[in-house]
C-alpha cells in the first residue's frame, strides 16, 4: 500500500487526485490542510509521498500581495519539505509551474533557461531551487512544471475560453500550438512518478498540442452550440498579438518540445473526450 499525504486541502488539483486514487486499490490518500499550524505538529512519517499542491495562483498581483506569493509559493513549500524529509518520507513531489519560464509564447525544451516575469512564476522557482538543496538518497525530489491544466470545476484560461466559445458568434480563427493537460492525465503522471519515486523536473502534457480554436470548437459541440470561424477576426487577432499581452496569452504558440515523459502512458484520457468531460 503506498500512503500519500496531499498538503492543500480542497485544491483543484489536490482534490482530483485524491478523487481519482479511488480507483487505486494500491494506494491510500489523506490531505492536511497549511491555511493555520496546526499541521506542523501531525507526523508525517508512514507517508512514501507528499504532493504538495498547496500555493497560491488566480489571483490579481499588487504591490501589497507580492510578498505573499513568496510566504506561501516558496517559503511554506520549503518548510513543508523540511518536515516530510525529518519525519522520514522518501519523496515530495512539488507542483510548480510553466510560468517559471516567463514566456508567453515560443518552444520550451529542457535546454531552456527559467525567467519568470510574474511573482507567481518567481515564487515558484525560488521555491524549486530551496528544495534542490534537500535532495539526497534518501528524499527524492520531484517537480512538475504543468502547462495550463483543465477539467470539470477547473479555475482559470479554460473558463474564459468556455465562455468565448459559447458566447461569441464567431469564433477568431487563429493558427496556433499550446501545450496543455487534462486534469485526470495529470493525475496519472502524479502516480506514474510516485510509483517510481523519480526525482528531477518533469513536464507532463497532453498526447498532442491543440488550438485555441479547436478547442472552442470542442467545447461549442459538446455544448450542442453552433460554430463558427471567423477568419476576418482571425486577422485582427494576430495583429492584436503584436500589442496586447492578452491576446499573445489566448492565442499565441507555447509548447513544450523533446519533454515526452515514459512515452505518454500517463494519457488516460486523450483530448475531444477531455474536453466533453470537462463541460
Amino acid at each position: 500500500m503506498t500512503k500519500i499525504l496531499i498538503t492543500g486541502k480542497d485544491s483543484y488539483i489536490g482534490s482530483s487526485f485524491e478523487s481519482q486514487a479511488e480507483d487505486w486499490t494500491d494506494y491510500s490518500v489523506d490531505t492536511v490542510d497549511l491555511i493555520d499550524g496546526s499541521w506542523r505538529d501531525r507526523s508525517f512519517s508512514g507517508y512514501d509521498a507528499v504532493f504538495h499542491v498547496a500555493g497560491i495562483a488566480h489571483i490579481r498581483e499588487t504591490a501589497k500581495n507580492a510578498a505573499l506569493y513568496y510566504s506561501v509559493n516558496c517559503d511554506l513549500a520549503a518548510e513543508t519539505a523540511e518536515k516530510a524529509k525529518a519525519d522520514g518520507v522518501r519523496q515530495f513531489v512539488f507542483l510548480s509551474s510553466m510560468s517559471v519560464y516567463g514566456k508567453e509564447t515560443g518552444r520550451i525544451t529542457t535546454d531552456t533557461v527559467p525567467c519568470p516575469k510574474s511573482h507567481y512564476g518567481k515564487s515558484k522557482l525560488l521555491a524549486e531551487e530551496k528544495l534542490a538543496a534537500l535532495a539526497d538518497d534518501d528524499f527524492t525530489i520531484t517537480v512538475l512544471r504543468p502547462p495550463m491544466v483543465y477539467g470539470k470545476g477547473c479555475k482559470g484560461n479554460f473558463n474564459t475560453l468556455k465562455s468565448l466559445a459559447l458566447k461569441l458568434p464567431f469564433f477568431p480563427d487563429v493558427k496556433n500550438e499550446r501545450s496543455m493537460i487534462y486534469i485526470d492525465n495529470l493525475s496519472a503522471f502524479v502516480k506514474m512518478v510516485i510509483d517510481r519515486c523519480a526525482g528531477g523536473v518533469f513536464f507532463p502534457q497532453n498526447r498532442t498540442y491543440c488550438s485555441t480554436v479547436a478547442m472552442a470548437e470542442m467545447i461549442a459541440d459538446s455544448a450542442g452550440k453552433k460554430f463558427r470561424k471567423s477568419r476576418l477576426l482571425g486577422a485582427g487577432v494576430r495583429f492584436l498579438r503584436c500589442f496586447l499581452p492578452v491576446a499573445q496569452k489566448g492565442f499565441g504558440s507555447l509548447v513544450y518540445e523533446g519533454t515526452e515523459t515514459a512515452d505518454f502512458e500517463y494519457c488516460v484520457c486523450e483530448f475531444p473526450d477531455s474536453i466533453r468531460n470537462s463541460m
